[in-house]
């Protein structure tokens, strides 16, 4: 039986015997009891078998996710409308809108004037038949194809706050698991000298949306499985190096005590929560030798540094997070998570974007290129997504060389390299005005449900027993995109 069904029963028997003792005590015996008790403590008691993963095959072993917090505009950079030029200016047809709700920032608007991206598209890796990309990111576009494009993504939350939520645990509402708890709960840990689920933030340019820890959390799944996150600045995590006069060795003897006296009290209570601060101390304990190694880049030859930009050795920058990211690869942490804020562009979009790009661009490239002259692409699933889309029609005054968009989760986009994914290709369609989706919709739900297949998860399976209901990440929907699938 697995061993975390068998003692979760077994808290259930111990509690229920512990809060009726007296009453009990009558009818059974002292000594009765105690030999019942003795006897779940050797054997455990019968139940189902546990639902944990893989439940078959992997085609990728860890993910990088790499998250635009605020919203990148699919319009500029990969869903390529070059019918809009001529339509500059013009209003955005009833007949494309449909009635769908805007948020309360464009809502009040007289006009919603159609806004074509200022920026070139090239196709990638050929004129034939690659996908199109910004001139915005041409380093992203020397590594075409490595990428599965989705250009027909869509979610129900409008806006920020709700959406991310979405994107990251599965539903818009707080309180449920990210989506690195749930891989870090259903597969484990392959690495005993760093965190399971890590994750790294790079402060944008613009307007910033909130990043709550919630985001990486670990919601109702045991505190074990919730993101680690690393500092820029200072120690990488908190409280990594000893006091002035402690010595390492002091720290050794400290926790031995502390352990013992936790351990006595986990006997006791049986609270799991115990056992994870006990693994969680000794995690730490070893991560003062781990992290120092694992952000050090001296190690490093020049051309790798070349190949991730200029600014690979400033800490809290994109460049150095999508290098660490690969070392983190390299280290087998099994889900590492990067958030670039500063895409929240309802003004002043194009002079944004261009920074936002800029810092982005040549490291994200750097990463699925490193990625794969390691062979690590093969068997790491890398995700590229925000939290929604931009609309086509401008929020505010439209000219020439400057526009803004509003929030927009009917249509954008998102890509796909590695662990498993089909390379090279484009799914979905957007209508002309990258307002609705034509071909192959693509939900929230669906998207996690098909990296969990990657990963060897059944997304149906990996549930998780929390106040007298099953709960899974992808709830009572998703399906595994198959087309995705190399």
């Amino acid at each position: 039986m697995d061993p975390i069904r068998r003692r979760q029963l077994l808290v259930t028997r111990r509690r229920f015997f512990s809060s009726t003792a007296r009453t009990l005590g009558a009818a059974l015996g002292t000594s009765a009891l105690a030999q019942l008790l003795a006897r779940d403590a050797r054997a455990g008691v019968p139940g189902p078998p546990h639902r944990l993963a893989p439940h078959f095959a992997p085609r990728a072993k860890r993910v990088i996710y790499l998250h635009m917090e605020g919203a990148p505009s699919q319009l500029d950079l990969f869903d390529h409308k070059p019918g809009l030029q001529a339509r500059y200016d013009q209003d955005l047809p009833d007949s494309v809108r449909m009635g769908q709700r805007l948020t309360g920032m464009t809502s009040g608007q007289s006009r919603f004037p159609v806004a074509p991206s200022i920026f070139k598209f090239t196709r990638h890796p050929n004129q034939a038949d690659g996908a199109w990309i910004s001139e915005l990111m041409p380093h992203l576009g020397t590594v075409a194809e490595q990428l599965c494009f989705i250009h027909s993504m869509h979610t129900d939350a409008i806006n920020h706050e709700p959406a991310i939520t979405f994107f990251q645990t599965g539903h818009q509402q707080p309180g449920r698991p990210s989506l690195g708890a749930w891989t870090s709960y259903g597969l484990g840990s392959m690495n005993e000298n760093l965190p399971t689920f890590v994750v790294l933030i790079t402060q944008g340019f613009g307007n910033m949306q909130a990043l709550s820890a919630r985001f990486w959390g670990s919601g109702f799944l045991p505190s074990a499985h919730q993101g680690c996150k690393m500092r820029s600045a200072g120690d990488p995590v908190l409280y990594l190096t000893d006091p002035p006069g402690v010595a390492r060795e002091d720290r050794r003897r400290m926790l031995d005590v502390v352990s013992e006296l936790n351990a006595r009290e986990s006997e006791r209570s049986l609270d799991p929560e115990i056992d994870t601060r006990i693994a969680q101390a000794e995690m730490a304990y070893r991560m003062q030798a781990s992290v120092p190694e694992l952000v050090d880049f001296s190690g490093e030859d020049r051309a790798t540094l070349e190949l991730y930009g200029p600014d690979v050795n400033k800490p809290g920058t994109f460049a150095a997070s999508c290098l660490l990211a690969r070392r983190l690869a390299e280290r087998d942490v099994r889900f590492i998570q990067l958030y670039m804020r500063g895409w929240d562009q309802h003004g002043n979009l194009p002079a944004e974007i261009r920074q936002q790009c800029k810092a982005v661009d040549q490291p994200i490239a750097a990463l699925i290129q490193d990625l794969g002259q390691r062979g690590l692409l093969e068997d790491t699933l890398v995700l590229w997504a925000g939290e929604f889309g931009r609309t086509v029609y401008s929020q505010g005054t439209l000219t020439a060389d400057n526009y803004g968009r509003d929030h927009h989760p009917r249509c954008f986009t998102i890509w796909l390299a590695g662990g498993g994914i089909r390379p090279g290709i484009t799914y979905g369609r957007t209508d002309d005005f990258s307002y609705n989706i034509v071909e192959n919709p693509v939900e929230v739900n669906d998207l996690h449900a098909t990296m969990l297949h990657l990963l060897g998860i059944d997304h149906e399976r990996l549930t998780f027993r929390h106040q007298g209901r099953d709960f899974r990440l992808t709830d009572v929907a998703g399906r595994v995109v198959t087309p995705l699938l190399g």
